[in-house]
Formats: structure tokens, C-alpha cells, sequence
């Protein structure tokens, strides 16, 4: 009896171990080695700020995801896409709110009225400056100025000053290929803080020399041009032509340090002007509308964090790791938390534009008009793109711009 015993002992354990052994892995971090990349290798040398390939004088290693084997959705092709413009490099300059949401109405335009046409995302920066400058005096200096901004901002410019192909204005001189608006910016906000310093708040004469600053760095804006034989000013094109109503987009917005189902602030930098037009919804709803949207039709300009470690850049590919916080306890509380910690910050806004089902998982693509969505190749498919799992979007990404027809059941209970 006592040898049977120990035998079914044995067996138990036995069976135990083995089912142990194969208990799913856990994800694992691993350290990457900081490589020269396209930005360095293309965009600096287009302006000339360095003479040779970056050299490196510390192995710089930084903490990621270790994505290697998994069967990751990192091709374009396997993804069901809307029509949109191919991707393009907003280069040294902080305007990724611009290039997105400029590639969100240019996509709405086709599915719209059917015309495939490109505008000028230098305009709207161009007109952006212009009233950042107008605030800094009327506030005397207590106004960001910087160069970045959230996506209603081209809406809100639209309705101010239109908007214009990119042919006829695209914000590149002397023969450059990327945007750098380092010097200009730089130039700018030294004036204006010389502005301040002398307590010398002449609007006029502000705002005529920070549009001298710009003409000089990215040319002056056109007032009237020609397209198919026929003249338009930059309002008439956005109405006549691109037919592109401002108001109907709207912004989406989920985080529960304001109150949901009202429109709230949405309070970052970037929101210089305190637009108070985001709609706030539950994060359930959030992700509802996402998964919806795009299956309907809609794209979106989205915007969140992506300087984390589940973000691969080797892979394109931006994930949640389990060390960081497992699927089944993504919340609204997690969201939140990351949020006021400032470990989930405003970081960059980008293009939603397809989606993919996947192993009882949503995949997004995402395309992308920064450095780091781009690999040496220019002529790879996946040049310019991204692959976001659906965890990612609703941990990490704060807000997107939407038309309104997309989401009318939710606009209805906020009304």
C-alpha cells in the first residue's frame, strides 16, 4: 500500500511538472542597440548638419520588448486599407499634428467626392505660428510658443485662413527635401522673447516680423492660384473644391480626470489655445468607435504616446508587454494612471488608415510622417508605417480626430 502510494505520488507530481512546463512564457525585455537610422543617414545630411555617418563614441542600449519569433502582422499588405496619400516625411520639424491630420482630410476628400489630392500641411503651420504669436503678445508672453499642436488646430485654421495644394506652396527652398524648421523656430522664439524682455507688445509689428522670419525660412503663403483653369484663393479651394466642411470634425478623447459624456478640456501643452471641444467618452466606447470606424470607412488622425518598451522599432511594431501590464488589466484606471504619472505623454500624432484580425486580436496600420516609421530602404512597402496591436491604442494612444457622421450615436448623448 505504502509503495502504491509513493508511486501515485510520483505520477501526480510528475503530471504536475509537465503541465507546468507548459504553462505559455511570459514576455521578456531585452536590450537594443541604439543603430544609425534614417534620420540620421538621410535627414540631417539633407541639412547639411553632419559630413559623414553618425559615429558613435558610447554603445547606447535601450530596454524593449523582445519580439523576436512571434508571428507579428508587419507586412501592409495583409491589412484592409482605405485610400490615403502615400506616406510623406514632416522631416526635422515638430508638425507630426499637421502631417496626420492633413493626411485624415486628404483621405476624407477621396472618400467624399472621389478626388485624389494633396495639400499643403506648410500652410496650415505657416498660419498656426502666426496665431500662437498673436496669443503670446495678448497674454504678454504667458502663451506656449513651440512648435507642436494637436489636430484641431488644422481644422481651426482652415475655418481662419483655407488651405492650399501642396504643389503651389510646400514650404522647401534652395532645394531642400526635408522640412527643418529648427532655425525659424529658433529664430522666432528668440524674438518674441526679446518681445517680452523689453515689455514692447505692438501686435502689429510682432506679427509682421515673425511672417518675415517665415517668408525668409519657407516662403510666403500663396493668396490666389490656379488649378484645372480655374483661380481660387485658399478659402475657396477648401470649400469649392476640396469641399471640406471644418465642423465636422470632431475630437475624441478618453480619460477620466474630467467627466465623461461632457466636452472637456484637453489638458496638454500641445492644446496651447484650451480648446474645450473633446468629447469624453469611456474607454470602452473609445475603443467601440475605433473598431467601428475604421471597418466603416472612417479614418482617423490619432495621437498618444510611443516611447515605450513594447514599441519595437526594428519591427515597426508597438505591443503591451506582459513585465508592463497584462492584456486582461487594461483599464481605464491603468489609462488613467499612466496619464497623470506622466509615463503616457502627448508624444505624437499619427494616421489610422487600416485594420486586421488576427489571433482574437485587432491590428491597426498607422501611417506615420516622423524618422522613426522609416527605415534606410525608401522603397520598401512598410517605409513609413507602423503596426499597432489593440492593446497599445487603448493603453497608450489619448485621443484621435474623427468625422462626425461616423460617430453620430455619440454625439446624440452628449446633445
Amino acid at each position: 500500500m505504502k509503495k502504491l502510494t509513493l508511486t501515485i505520488l510520483s505520477v501526480l507530481i510528475l503530471s504536475g511538472l509537465s503541465s507546468y512546463a507548459q504553462e505559455p512564457q511570459t514576455d521578456k525585455g531585452m536590450f537594443i542597440e541604439y543603430e544609425p537610422n534614417y534620420f540620421l543617414n538621410s535627414i540631417l545630411m539633407d541639412n547639411r548638419e553632419v559630413e559623414k555617418k553618425f559615429e558613435r563614441k558610447e554603445v547606447d542600449k535601450r530596454f524593449f520588448m523582445d519580439q523576436s519569433g512571434m508571428d507579428l502582422p508587419i507586412k501592409v499588405d495583409l491589412y484592409e486599407q482605405i485610400w490615403h496619400t502615400p506616406t510623406i516625411s514632416q522631416g526635422k520639424a515638430g508638425t507630426c499634428w499637421c502631417f496626420s491630420t492633413i493626411s485624415l482630410i486628404e483621405s476624407e476628400v477621396k472618400r467624399l467626392s472621389g478626388k485624389e489630392v494633396k495639400i499643403s500641411e506648410i500652410f496650415i503651420v505657416y498660419w498656426e505660428y502666426v496665431e500662437k504669436a498673436k496669443e503670446y503678445v495678448k497674454t504678454r508672453g504667458k502663451s506656449l510658443f513651440a512648435q507642436g499642436s494637436e489636430g484641431n488646430a488644422v481644422t481651426r485654421m482652415f475655418k481662419m485662413y483655407g488651405a492650399v495644394p501642396e504643389n503651389v506652396y510646400n514650404g522647401l527652398l534652395l532645394g531642400k527635401k526635408y522640412h527643418d524648421h529648427s532655425d525659424m523656430y529658433k529664430e522666432m522664439n528668440d524674438y518674441l522673447h526679446s518681445i517680452k524682455k523689453a515689455n514692447a507688445w505692438n501686435e502689429e509689428e510682432v506679427i509682421a516680423t515673425i511672417k518675415d522670419i517665415m517668408n525668409f525660412y519657407i516662403g510666403r503663403p500663396p493668396s490666389e492660384f490656379t488649378i484645372e483653369g480655374k483661380k481660387y484663393t485658399p478659402k475657396t479651394y477648401l470649400t469649392e473644391y476640396l469641399k471640406i466642411n471644418p465642423d465636422d470634425y470632431i475630437e475624441i478623447l478618453s480619460y477620466m480626470q474630467e467627466p465623461y459624456w461632457e466636452k472637456v478640456e484637453y489638458k496638454v501643452p500641445d492644446n496651447w489655445w484650451h480648446s474645450k471641444e473633446y468629447y469624453n467618452v469611456p474607454l470602452d466606447v473609445y475603443m467601440d468607435i475605433v473598431k467601428k470606424a475604421i471597418r466603416n470607412g472612417y479614418t482617423m488622425s490619432i495621437g498618444g504616446d510611443v516611447s515605450e518598451a513594447g514599441f519595437v522599432r526594428k519591427n515597426n511594431c508597438a505591443m503591451v508587454p506582459g513585465f508592463d501590464i497584462p492584456s486582461e488589466y487594461i483599464d481605464e484606471n491603468a489609462r488613467q494612471f499612466r496619464f497623470s504619472n506622466n509615463s503616457t505623454t502627448d508624444d505624437h500624432g499619427m494616421h489610422l488608415i487600416a485594420y486586421l484580425e488576427k489571433d482574437g486580436k485587432d491590428w491597426y496600420l498607422i501611417k506615420d510622417s516622423s524618422s522613426g516609421s522609416r527605415k534606410n530602404d525608401e522603397n520598401a512597402p512598410e517605409f513609413g508605417y507602423y503596426f499597432f496591436q489593440d492593446d497599445y491604442i487603448k493603453l497608450k494612444m489619448m485621443n484621435f480626430t474623427i468625422h462626425k457622421d461616423a460617430v453620430k450615436d455619440i454625439i446624440n448623448k452628449f446633445e
